[in-house]
């Protein structure tokens, strides 16, 4: 029986944190073939990701570059990705969350009749412009993907309630939570936790460019 070829394609930093436990698990099963490609729609956080989980790469598209638009980024996945499906021919793509690297694998993967799994699928806002672009990422990878794999029962029953086949939805968790697992020391050291001592330390992290403005007066009022 031939191995089962799993490529799993993502390009920016929080989808390689929450890949890495999936394609460490993969690399283990004897009739897997696990093959890794990367966009590098982010490059230096990507990689740092990389390296911190020692992932194996097996192809890089190499796309990015400073300044580039939505449009760019798309139409060089669009361009690039077709070559290594045609000498793989994977028997399923996997992809996660909502980036423009996930649409346009998925778009890509359906052009070419693969399968696609999408991991952390379900999540909605029903706003298409909000978070922007990730909201229709999301949805539109959604009717591309062929296994929907849903953190949660509540992404469960938003793609029920679009339609999706009960028997294709899988409620897995947030494989972030094995990605931490993965890195948790038991004896950390750190300079920052070495001044704090004994003091409490909450840390705050924001990411998305609807966070910025108004509402980062959190930090202030914490």
């Amino acid at each position: 029986m031939n191995d089962i070829k799993v490529m799993t394609v993502f390009g920016t930093r929080p989808e390689a944190i929450k890949v890495a436990p999936l394609i460490k698990e993969l690399e283990k099963r004897e009739n897997i073939k696990s093959i890794v490609c990367v966009t590098a729609q982010h490059r230096e956080m990507l990689d740092q990701v990389i390296e911190t989980f020692n992932i194996n790469v097996d192809y890089d598209l190499d796309i990015m570059e400073k300044g580039q638009s939505l449009n760019d980024i798309t139409c060089k996945i669009l361009n690039k990705l077709p070559l290594i499906l045609n000498k793989e021919n994977p028997n399923i793509i996997l992809v996660h969350g909502d980036t423009t690297t996930t649409l346009a694998t998925s778009l890509t993967a359906f052009y070419n009749k693969t399968l696609v799994g999408h991991i952390e699928a379900g999540l909605r806002t029903y706003d298409k412009y909000s978070p922007f672009p990730e909201e229709l990422n999301r949805q539109l990878t959604g009717i591309i993907a062929d296994m929907h794999f849903a953190p949660t029962n509540l992404a469960r029953k938003n793609l029920i309630s679009e339609g999706k086949p009960n028997n294709n939805i899988f409620v897995t968790g947030n494989t972030a939570i094995d990605a931490l697992k993965m890195t948790i020391k038991e004896n950390y050291n750190h300079p920052i936790i070495d001044e704090i001592g004994n003091d409490r330390m909450i840390l705050l992290t924001s990411h998305r460019r609807e966070n910025l403005g108004k509402p980062m007066k959190i930090y202030s009022e914490l």
